[in-house]
């Protein structure tokens, strides 16, 4: 039984390294730019701004087509003067129809009109310029989409090198963990042999401890990267833990900084444009105090019958309308729009002059991180040539434990600081072409 149980127990703990291995997903930046692109939720959310101020822009386009409409009215009626007006349009009046009496008591009558009508807008200067601020609202939205984009591939790029750094800070604690193990093995041999003291080896096991503390808050790391990843291609992260299949660099690629702000910027553009639709919102509340031209027409069919067409006429004509007082709500809608129009143009300039202090700022954090780089590789290297000579000290007997375990935390501290160091200055270096695309 007991031989039954240990074979259960041993299935079990296969089945789940199985089922680990099987929730691994490999990953690649290019496919992860991919599936961001097109799975992301906030680049849905801009695009269908994009869309709903595109269908603005479309209904902008009554202000040069013409309105159709079509109708089919069934009445009956003993009112005297709309019986007399149904038998006059359907063309069926005859001397008798005058006769006082039945003019005043008409017999029930019953009219069909089928009405086809059609509104012209000729000059309408106000609603031309209510189109111009739609288009230049829609390309706005369109700016802010293509921005939008462009700021999620710089976060999954930061994403993916969060992963990079969190697999390799797992990898160094590991190897970190081995060389404790060792160093314990050794210790408790040496203690045996009566070489130290009871509380070297207890120092050696507590940096055992703090070891496999800081490689499970490392391997937590690794999931937490892997749900934020998830996030932004909106896929399901329950169960599944991505790996990168490139490694972090160690290294860095110096670049020449650009210390211009490009005019190009979409976000730039987007508030540019932004500012133009106020401007013509603007413009169009001016022009309200202009007169309106608009022709209309319209054809009408009559009959006694459903769907009849026995009796038939048509109306055309234009309409010369102008408003000349509507109680301030012109005015004010125009001072509103002025005032808009204003705010926007100082955001706009108040946003150029923000993007040039983070460029700027931008550079120098690119010129710190370069020099963090340099000074934390040669720490890392002098680091593990103390821990070297340590160790080999320690082995002839010659160093005490606690200067060994203090080098060892020191390199391994070093090594992480450097690792980190290299994804501050990528993700730098990455940042500074996104604000100067």
């Amino acid at each position: 039984m007991k031989k039954l149980s240990i074979l259960f127990i041993t299935a079990g703990l296969l089945f789940l390294s199985f089922a680990n291995a099987q929730d691994t997903i490999s990953l690649s930046k290019a496919d992860l730019i991919q599936k961001g692109i097109d799975r992301n939720l906030q680049i849905k959310i801009a695009e269908k701004n994009f869309l709903s101020a595109k269908a603005d822009y479309q209904q902008s386009s009554a202000v040069f087509l013409p309105n159709i409409t079509a109708s089919h009215t069934g009445i009956t009626t003993t009112n005297p003067l709309m019986a007399f007006g149904s038998k006059l349009n359907q063309g069926i009046l005859t001397p008798a129809d005058f006769d006082p009496n039945l003019l005043n008591n008409p017999a029930r009558t019953q009219n069909f009109a089928t009405l086809i009508e059609v509104q012209q807008p000729l000059i309408n200067i106000d609603g031309l310029y209510g189109r111009q601020a739609a288009k230049a609202k829609m390309e706005a939205f369109q700016f802010q989409t293509e921005r939008t984009k462009e700021y999620l591939q710089l976060e999954l790029y930061k994403s993916y090198m969060q992963l990079q750094l969190a697999y390799k800070a797992v990898t160094v604690l590991q190897k970190a963990d081995a060389t404790a193990q060792a160093n314990l093995k050794l210790v408790e041999n040496y203690f045996k042999q009566g070489l130290v003291q009871k509380t070297d080896v207890l120092n050696v096991q507590v940096r055992v401890n703090e070891i496999a503390n800081q490689l499970q808050f490392a391997k937590s790391n690794v999931h937490n990267a892997s749900d934020y990843l998830a996030f932004l291609i909106n896929d399901d992260a329950q169960g599944k833990v991505y790996k990168p299949t490139e490694l972090l660099d160690n290294s860095i690629t110096a670049i020449v900084a650009n210390t211009t702000l490009s005019s190009n910027r979409k976000d730039i553009q987007a508030y540019e444009s932004s500012t133009k639709a106020y401007h013509k919102m603007f413009l169009s509340s001016k022009m309200n105090f202009l007169p309106r031209l608009n022709a209309f027409g319209n054809y009408q069919m009559y009959d006694r019958s459903f769907m009849g067409t026995s009796a038939k006429g048509y109306l055309m004509g234009a309409q010369l309308s102008w408003s000349l007082f509507d109680g301030y709500k012109s005015i004010g809608k125009m001072n509103k729009a002025k005032a808009d129009f204003e705010k926007a143009e100082a955001e706009t300039e108040q946003y150029k002059k923000q993007s040039q202090l983070e460029l700027n700022k931008t550079n120098r954090q690119l010129t710190d991180a370069e020099n963090k780089v340099s000074l934390s590789q040669l720490a890392f290297q002098q680091s593990q040539e103390a821990y070297r000579i340590r160790q080999n000290r320690f082995a002839q007997g010659l160093e005490k434990t606690t200067d060994l375990l203090q080098s060892e935390t020191q390199m391994i501290q070093k090594e992480l600081e450097h690792l980190q160091s290299v994804f501050e200055y990528n993700f730098t270096k990455e940042y500074l072409l996104f604000l100067t695309k």
